[in-house]
């Protein structure tokens, strides 16, 4: 992975260095996700579903921080893949429930270790209180990122 170059002025802007950081990391967590046969859609919906159906698939759509046409572009694409099933409600025929298939919850420990491995190379030669204080400094920064 190229090595981003350090802000070296103060007119370079904080802005613009963590969003080139951001698509560093982005790209980088997206090769490995995809060596190990998933991408950054299927992770976040299958990690969302890790823990049992979601009740409706605007709850799912909010777990996974996508807008709800988005996530059925993705869902339809895991469907076919064998990955997740719909199951219409039966006292709702309009609410369907989102579920992993077997072969959803293989892929999903398949790439919860590629993922767990990768933060791994994200914390090298980085301690604790450094990942503490990232985390916090990273939260200042979207709170200082909205508007007044």
């Amino acid at each position: 992975m190229p090595k981003i170059a350090v802000v070296q002025s103060a007119d370079d802007s904080l802005g613009l260095f963590v969003t080139r950081a951001a698509r560093e990391l982005s790209r980088a967590f997206e090769d490995t996700l995809v060596a190990a046969g998933g991408s950054t859609p299927t992770w976040l919906v299958l990690l969302a579903l890790s823990d049992g159906p979601h009740a409706t698939q605007r709850e799912l759509a909010e777990a996974v921080g996508v807008r709800q046409p988005t996530l059925v572009h993705h869902l339809d694409a895991l469907e076919r893949a064998g990955l997740v099933t719909r199951d219409r409600g039966p006292s709702n025929r309009r609410v369907q429930q989102v579920r992993l298939t077997d072969a959803g919850e293989r892929l999903f420990l398949r790439l919860r270790r590629a993922a767990s491995s990768f933060d791994g190379r994200l914390r090298a030669g980085l301690g604790e209180d450094d990942v503490a204080d990232l985390r916090r400094l990273l939260g200042q920064l979207v709170e200082n990122a909205q508007p007044d």
